[in-house]
């Protein structure tokens, strides 16, 4: 499979100032596969080290951090000879040997000539980095001693270049409007294949060998088992049945006409500061998206955020799509209530992690007025400017929600994104305003968003 971090990788890699690199991401997000994929087209040879059920390697740490002993004893380890900038060093679980972490700091003072790539779970990794933020604890944690780069689930133009469709992702990345028109009914449907697939790659894998969605489910179902246990291993046992209950309670909260999340659901009576720990683990964890509300679209925009008003979405929409636990007929049945009810959830999971995918650094809120019977479902920053982006599920593209924003004149809203399945149409001055109204399908949110 193609990812398109690989190009990332490739500017690391060319870098006057690289630093051993530390690959971020959820579980199965693809993090050891991309790795052994980019050192396999981009270097002479790799030397992988898996420190899972590892003790000789562990052992290679325990002595000191003298980077050439080091990197003597992972050449015995690998059976590899490890040559400056024709090698890549893989170090893989890293979250299992705290003191492969440490080492991390002296390859970067004393061998930087060598290129070390290292990847692990996301929330053991956390928990040491947690660690060295507390008073008077000294990890040894590599802090400004590394790169960095997170991994997310695969975009949707990955999961068409997966499934072979290489032709409707060249027209998408291309934003050839006239011809994806041509064709928007299909792409539509690899689009809605998507939202019960997702974008984890053991799911898109399974479905591209097999074309059998139910195979596809029980992937997702013991991915969900699998985060169940990092909880139940990593986060403070005082916390791990209020993280499992936010987590569970994503769908749910999403499901509701008011999206926005609201603690008292989870258990009558229950307050932000009650799971306000809990919460912080999971966003830093990867396994949840905040998207904090705005009332008033100003630069920047989180000077005007309101931190005790937000949405909580799903790392990817596999994963959601799998936790609503919705028959699989009704992704099938054009008519099915069910699934008519839950798209638009859907439509907002997939827009937002389309933007999360193409720049993770982005801003990203929503707005809502004083009676949050108006909203825009999100607002960034983006080049300066405040572009609020409405999200529709279908063709029905009618809403007082865009108007009401667009018409506010201390808002001034210059350029307005709407996203549906209508095909690419451009409305200058809409409501009778200086804004310019951007139609755009769905499935071209990431590539159309990044290019304005």
């Amino acid at each position: 499979m193609q990812r398109k971090f690989t190009a990332d990788l490739l500017k690391w890699k060319e870098s006057k100032d690289r630093k051993p690199l530390m690959v971020y991401g959820v579980r199965q997000v693809g993090k050891s596969w991309l790795m052994k994929d980019f050192g396999a087209n981009y270097y002479k040879n790799v030397a992988y080290v898996t420190f899972d059920n590892n003790p000789r390697a562990k052992a290679i740490f325990n002595d000191d951090f003298d980077a050439k002993r080091i990197i003597r004893e992972l050449e015995i380890e690998t059976n590899t000879r490890i040559t400056p900038g024709e090698t890549l060093i893989i170090l893989d679980e890293i979250q299992t040997c705290k003191r492969a972490v440490t080492s991390l700091k002296y390859f970067n003072e004393d061998a930087a000539e060598y290129h070390v790539m290292v990847a692990g779970s996301l929330l053991g990794v956390m928990t040491f980095e947690e660690d060295e933020k507390k008073d008077n604890v000294d990890t040894g944690f590599p802090v400004g001693k590394v790169d960095r780069i997170t991994i997310y689930p695969m975009n949707f133009l990955e999961f068409l270049t997966a499934l072979g469709e290489e032709r409707f992702t060249k027209l998408i990345q291309d934003l050839d409007f006239k011809t994806i028109s041509t064709f928007a009914d299909k792409i539509s449907d690899f689009m809605k294949l998507y939202f019960y697939v997702g974008g984890m790659p053991a799911a898109v894998k399974k479905y591209v060998d097999t074309r059998f969605l139910p195979d596809v489910q029980d992937i997702q179902h013991n991915l969900i088992n699998d985060y169940y246990a990092d909880f139940a291993k990593h986060v403070p046992k005082e916390d791990i049945a209020k993280v499992r209950k936010l987590w569970d309670s994503v769908p749910l909260q999403l499901g509701k006409e008011n999206k926005r999340f609201l603690y008292s659901d989870l258990k009558k009576g229950s307050r932000g500061r009650d799971y306000e720990t809990a919460l912080q683990w999971l966003l830093d964890a990867g396994m949840a998206y905040k998207i904090n509300r705005i009332s008033r679209p100003n630069m920047p925009l989180k000077a005007y955020s309101e931190d005790n008003v937000f949405k909580l979405y799903m790392p990817d929409i596999g994963l959601l799509s799998a936790l609503t636990a919705l028959d699989l007929r009704a992704y099938l049945e054009p008519n099915n209530a069910i699934f008519n009810h839950y798209k638009g959830v859907l439509a907002e999971q997939f827009v937002l992690q389309e933007l999360r995918a193409s720049n993770e650094r982005l801003p990203i809120y929503f707005w809502a007025n004083e009676t949050n019977r108006a909203e825009i479902e999100f607002i960034l920053q983006l080049n300066n400017k405040i572009i609020p982006i409405e999200v529709k599920s279908g063709k029905s593209v009618k809403s007082e929600s865009l108007r009401s924003y667009i018409t506010k004149k201390d808002f001034a809203a210059e350029v307005a994104v709407r996203a549906s399945l209508l095909n690419y149409r451009l409305t200058n001055n809409v409501h009778g305003t200086r804004c310019v109204l951007h139609d755009i399908p769905l499935y071209t949110m990431g590539i159309f968003t990044a290019q304005m």
